[in-house]
């Protein structure tokens, strides 16, 4: 990268903000009368879920165009509320009633909108989070209290808490953006005090994130995560409930296999390794750039130009400039402490709510679950978790003076 990559560097070319980072400023929550089929289903998603009638529904729904979709954030919305109802239809029955082939009336439409956006024939955490919020009071702050999601699905109030905490983890990095952008122009034009200050708003942002994940302890219950929110999450790739994919009729003849979503889908964490130089095991980092695949194509440009940037601990590290290395290390110790505290809640969320799960099975006579405990993404979740926090701890550097460089 360049003086002149930057003289054209627009925030607005990667679909972020300074106000907003890589949340959706100001979502949609109607579409136009003509798609009133998907919005009366996806009102009633719940609902019809837990009553068993969403398959039913979606058989009779008619199978609609793109025409009336006039500008970005409808289609945006439209693919917010077929993702939850595709989700919806395929884990209606829980994991043992997976179903094998989404209706053309449904298939098709998502096929289209997907091409359209960019994105996978899956939900993603787009469609999950950082498009599916809205503001009860649009004067008032974005705070839990204030905030609901568009469309959900069962789980009740730990579903509306798990979307509006990693909303609001989103919300605490939008400081992080911001200073991301100015440590790139500080770190191009060699100022170190705009770079300096850049990387403690860094550090407090990552901080901020932190506390936000906190609440997730405080808003979800970890028996309703476990057994009912994760299912809804799950994918058909690497899942032995769905070993053949799905086939989306009408869009294509093949079985296609998606991950389910993944905290590896925000866009924010990427930003940061690729920032502070952290390069993760093969394993891991083959994991984490398939899930750049599943975020919106412009935050995932966002972080290629972060990317191209000159490595900003070389330059800190070539510096001997301690004032530097001290915040350099302080973002490193604090994003090591953030994937430390979400190891802690995949571990209750996952590990620990898992062995219940089994247990009662076991207790009942159903022989329980012969399964490895993984994400919703895929991975093997603690191993992968432990990897990435473990290298990103590496990226610490060494104290040098001046006189030794």
């Amino acid at each position: 990268m360049n003086s002149q990559d930057l003289a054209n560097f627009k925030v607005e070319d990667y679909n972020i903000s300074e106000e907003y980072g890589f949340i959706h400023k100001n979502p949609l929550d109607k579409l136009p009368q003509y798609y009133k089929p998907w919005m009366d289903i996806a009102e009633n998603l719940t609902l019809l879920i837990e009553t068993k009638k969403l398959r039913k529904e979606v058989m009779q729904m008619p199978q609609l165009g793109l025409e009336h979709l006039t500008d970005k954030r409808e289609v945006i919305l439209a693919r917010v509320l077929l993702s939850h109802i595709v989700m919806g239809y395929v884990w209606q029955d829980g994991e043992q009633g997976a179903i094998k082939v989404l209706p053309q009336a449904l298939a098709v439409p998502y096929y289209q909108i997907s091409k359209v956006l960019g994105l996978p024939l899956i939900m993603v955490h787009s469609d999950f989070v950082l498009a599916n919020w809205k503001q009860k009071d649009r004067l008032g702050t974005m705070t839990i209290e204030n905030l609901s999601t568009i469309v959900s699905l069962p789980g009740g109030e730990s579903l509306q808490g798990f979307v509006l905490v990693t909303l609001l983890v989103e919300v605490a990095a939008i400081p992080g953006v911001k200073a991301v952008i100015q440590a790139v122009k500080a770190l191009l034009c060699e100022e170190r005090q705009t770079l300096l200050q850049a990387m403690r708003d860094i550090a407090q942002s990552i901080n901020k994130m932190g506390e936000a994940l906190q609440l997730m302890y405080d808003y979800v219950d970890s028996d309703v995560y476990y057994n009912k929110i994760r299912i809804f999450l799950s994918g058909w790739k690497d899942n032995p409930s769905m070993p053949d994919g799905l086939i989306y009729e009408g869009a294509s003849d093949d079985p296609l296999f998606f991950s389910g979503g993944s905290a590896a889908q925000s866009s924010v964490f990427h930003v940061y390794d690729e920032l502070f130089g952290i390069h993760h095991q093969p394993e891991s980092s083959n994991f984490l750039l398939k899930m750049r695949q599943y975020m919106p194509p412009a935050h995932n440009n966002f972080i290629e130009w972060v990317k191209g940037v000159p490595k900003l601990p070389e330059y800190v590290q070539r510096s001997g400039d301690l004032d530097l290395t001290s915040a350099f290390n302080l973002c490193i110790t604090t994003l090591t402490e953030v994937r430390s505290l979400h190891i802690r809640i995949v571990s209750k969320y996952v590990t620990s709510a898992g062995a219940r799960a089994r247990k009662k099975e076991l207790l009942a006579g159903s022989g329980g679950q012969q399964m490895q405990e993984r994400g919703t993404g895929g991975s093997l979740a603690m191993a992968f978790l432990k990897s990435v926090r473990d290298t990103c701890k590496e990226g610490l550097l060494q104290n040098n003076t001046a006189a030794d460089c």
